[in-house]
């Protein structure tokens, strides 16, 4: 006899069930409904997003071939395409926002993500970025972008600690990068890494006036002039090292204050990228890292795009999409919290291909995380004896 349930269902267990049920109940989700609960529609999605299905069809199917096994996990129903689509159009999508922030702290708490010694410097640091996912207009005709394409954009900050989701953005396609940055509360002294789309010099003093550092790249056709030089370090990639000012006529007025541009030579694309920062106490190697550390939002956003469902949805409506990404986002941490608690190195498209393939498997989540090959003994299954089909085909 099994000992422990599903993988699938220790996961879920991760998820407070009593936070849950006070989010429902507090948007009054819960009013007239029959049969088919908010948390079964929420394990429904998020199997959509673990087994990788591609249609409601694929949902449905897939949960109710293992019938016996949903107890388990909490469901009393299995949804019926048509009870799957509505609720996904319906409820609100903010219940899934809420559920995502109530499992972040979790997480943040749990200890799991040591803070990693990359860097010398205690500040927090972040990173900010957005992608775009396009979307067929002709389906998807409130996420208008291009007169004939559609488009949603996802705004996310990610803490460097773990690498975790902090802050997601679902706007349409127009919104512009630094709308959203303006809306963005830091706590002090904290660094955030942006690419040149956040180019706004007025943006930049208040955020050194709150006391925020930022690196970012620099735009070509900035004009500045130099105040002064500084010493570069031996034997590094560091080109120049400078103090500057900006002298157009308004980013002057935007930013009046003193700025650092940094060259960097990069080895790998055999070209200089020029850097841009508020911070002048720290060295221009630790900048230069700083702003190479942010390609880790590039690998998140890949990471999602191609292990989760992200770019495909099961319904059209806003409503859907939304929580649709929203359980993506759940489902990483939920990964992210895994593979932290394990002792060996996964990568992240390795685990979450192995627990696509075994979100049902009878084994405990600690040991199988980090043993996943091993056949507990109970579970070792005797292979019947097969008919010898050469004597068979002898003896005809």
């Amino acid at each position: 006899m099994n000992s422990t349930s599903s993988l699938f269902s220790q996961m879920l267990s991760l998820i407070n069930r009593a936070d849950f049920k006070k989010r429902v109940k507090e948007m009054g989700i819960d009013k007239h409904l029959k049969g088919f609960s908010c948390w079964d529609q929420f394990v429904s999605m998020l199997f959509c997003q673990l087994a990788q299905a591609k249609s409601l069809r694929e949902i449905c199917g897939g949960l109710k071939c293992c019938l016996g096994k949903l107890n388990h996990l909490g469901v009393k129903k299995v949804p019926t395409k048509s009870n799957l689509s509505y609720a996904n159009s319906k409820r609100n999508w903010e219940l899934y926002e809420k559920t995502f922030y109530d499992l972040l702290k979790f997480c943040q708490r749990s200890g799991s993500f040591v803070k990693k010694k990359k860097f010398r410097f205690s500040n927090k640091l972040y990173s900010l970025d957005a992608s775009i996912i396009d979307l067929c207009i002709t389906m998807f005709d409130w996420a208008k972008f291009r007169r004939t394409k559609g488009a949603i954009k996802l705004h996310l900050l990610l803490d460097h600690d773990g690498y975790l989701p902090v802050f997601l953005n679902i706007s349409d396609g127009k919104m512009h990068e630094v709308n959203i940055a303006k809306t963005l509360k830091l706590p002090p002294d904290s660094i955030l890494a942006i690419d040149m789309g956040y180019t706004d010099y007025k943006q930049y003093n208040n955020w050194t006036t709150s006391g925020i550092w930022f690196v970012t790249r620099q735009k070509s056709n900035a004009a500045y002039k130099v105040i002064s030089k500084r010493k570069l370090p031996r034997n590094r990639n560091i080109l120049s090292d400078e103090i500057i000012k900006l002298t157009g006529f308004y980013s002057s007025k935007d930013y009046p204050g003193e700025l650092r541009r940094i060259v960097v030579f990069d080895k790998v694309k055999n070209k200089e990228i020029v850097l841009l920062t508020n911070n002048l106490k720290f060295g221009a190697t630790t900048i230069a890292s700083i702003y190479k550390d942010r390609w880790e939002i590039e690998i998140f956003f890949k990471t999602i795009k191609q292990n989760l469902r992200v770019k495909t949805f099961v319904g059209t409506s806003a409503n859907a999409v939304k929580i649709q990404i929203w359980t993506a986002l759940i489902a990483i941490l939920l990964i992210k919290y895994i593979k932290h608690t394990s002792k060996l190195c996964w990568s992240m498209s390795n685990l979450i291909t192995m627990l696509r393939w075994n979100l049902f498997t009878y084994r405990d989540l600690k040991e199988w995380i980090n043993d996943p090959y091993k056949i507990p003994p109970n579970q070792i299954i005797k292979q019947p004896m097969l008919p010898n089909w050469d004597s068979i085909c002898t003896v005809n």
